[in-house]
């Protein structure tokens, strides 16, 4: 069955598999890095596609099912991500078949849900369940499920639907697709987050005991305000005073990820505000590239001033409270990336011990090629590369005795390099 994803197609090389080592290479070369974290990076990096016989294990009163229609095959369904035995997370994108590299399948073998690849078992996987106040709605009609997005770990908000830098032609981040496709919500109703709705669904969702360890609030860069990010860094206060009517205590397990704000953005956010984590990221840990790459960002933040802003958050929130992350892999990205991973790999590391030596927690997330963004046709690096960076990121962190905390695998799952701490 052919997926209905992007009609985008990808190219893909047809010997890739004898330029690279294999999962199975590259779990007996490091065995220090648990085998579920390094499926977590190559299924997050080659994509999913799931037969039939998987999607018939779907059953939409249990589990969570994708919103997007590109998610859809031939009608049908399609989990919104997957778990491995260890409770590791696997975070696939709506486009996951849309990859420089043959994806995982994912199919019934012997009775049981199974990671695939060229008809060998992988790894036994299970689909997402779903949270009970997905089913409900708020006093104002609004599915709860539009309102938190979840994953086993925690729950999501997602502030705004719609990330200014793409309001200038050619500024977005080249290897994002949330403004490439189109979709304009500045300026709209649907822009931001509705705090009534907010308030409701956190009420339902600390109902569901055990399911909650930690909500992070997230979206789009807003330009606007009596000064540059005012009026995002206004939406995040308001949305964590909505949330903490709920508890009682002064301050909850809570994050926000944004733009980089000033000393003083970021007082008022802590000051204000119940939050206990705070997240910034450069996306990737070379200037140059960086202003290549994220050029609204670099336009509104220069690369210095970003890392400056991350100091002051570490000063503000405390160490151990504050991350940056990159995303991986954008930094060989042709023709402006390096032009080795070993080169690449070099830096990375270089400019991570730089940050965590300034109290900064690292984390990255594996680069996807989204087939709506800028760096659509690009290829993604080696499984090699990205074991070597999870264990550089890992080691880095702690020599510098930088806890993992506030993004373990417990709260979030998707960082290869803090999920290598539950080992």
């Amino acid at each position: 069955m052919a997926d209905k994803t992007n009609p985008r197609k990808i190219e893909r090389d047809p010997n890739w598999r004898k330029k690279e080592e294999s999962f199975a290479e590259i779990t007996k070369k490091y065995e220090t890095v648990s085998p579920f974290i390094i499926a977590q990076i190559d299924v997050q990096r080659r994509g999913v596609f799931y037969t039939d016989a998987a999607l018939d294990r779907v059953d939409p009163s249990i589990h969570q099912i994708s919103k997007s229609a590109f998610a859809v095959y031939e009608g049908r369904g399609v989990p919104t991500s997957l778990l491995l035995r260890d409770g590791t997370s696997i975070i696939v994108s709506e486009t996951s078949t849309q990859t420089p590299r043959d994806p995982y399948t994912v199919d019934v073998v012997d009775g049981k849900l199974m990671l695939t690849d060229e008809d060998r078992v992988v790894e036994e996987v299970f689909f997402w369940e779903k949270p009970k106040f997905f089913e409900k709605t708020t006093s104002r009609g609004t599915p709860m499920c539009e309102v938190l997005d979840a994953r086993p770990q925690r729950f999501s908000v997602a502030m705004s639907n719609y990330c200014h830098f793409w309001t200038k032609p050619g500024h977005g981040c080249k290897y994002c697709g949330i403004g490439a496709g189109g979709v304009k919500f500045k300026g709209t109703d649907e822009e931001r987050v509705h705090l009534g709705d907010l308030r409701e669904t956190m009420r339902e969702l600390v109902k569901e005991k055990g399911r909650f360890v930690g909500v992070i609030l997230t979206g789009g860069s807003i330009i606007s305000g009596s000064e540059p990010f005012e009026d995002e860094l206004n939406g995040y206060i308001d949305a964590l005073k909505a949330l903490g009517e709920v508890f009682e205590t002064r301050r909850f397990p809570s994050q926000v990820n944004s733009t980089a704000f000033t000393r003083r953005q970021l007082e008022r956010l802590y000051n204000e505000t119940g939050i206990t984590c705070y997240t910034t990221d450069l996306e990737v840990f070379h200037e140059a590239i960086y202003e290549w790459v994220c050029p609204g960002k670099a336009a509104s933040i220069p690369y210095g001033e970003w890392k400056r802003r991350l100091y002051a958050a570490v000063e503000i929130f405390g160490k151990g409270q504050v991350n940056t992350g990159i995303v991986s892999g954008v930094e060989l990205a042709e023709p402006n990336g390096f032009k080795s991973e070993d080169e690449a790999l070099r830096v990375d590391l270089e400019e991570a011990e730089d940050l965590a030596s300034h109290g900064v927690g690292l984390k990255h997330d594996v680069w996807h090629v989204v087939p709506g963004s800028i760096f659509w046709n690009r290829t993604t690096p080696s499984l090699d590369y990205y074991v070597r960076l999870t264990k550089g990121f890992y080691d880095i962190m702690q020599k510098y005795g930088i806890p993992s905390h506030m993004d373990s695998y417990r709260k979030c799952g998707m960082h290869p390099n803090v999920n290598h701490d539950r080992i």
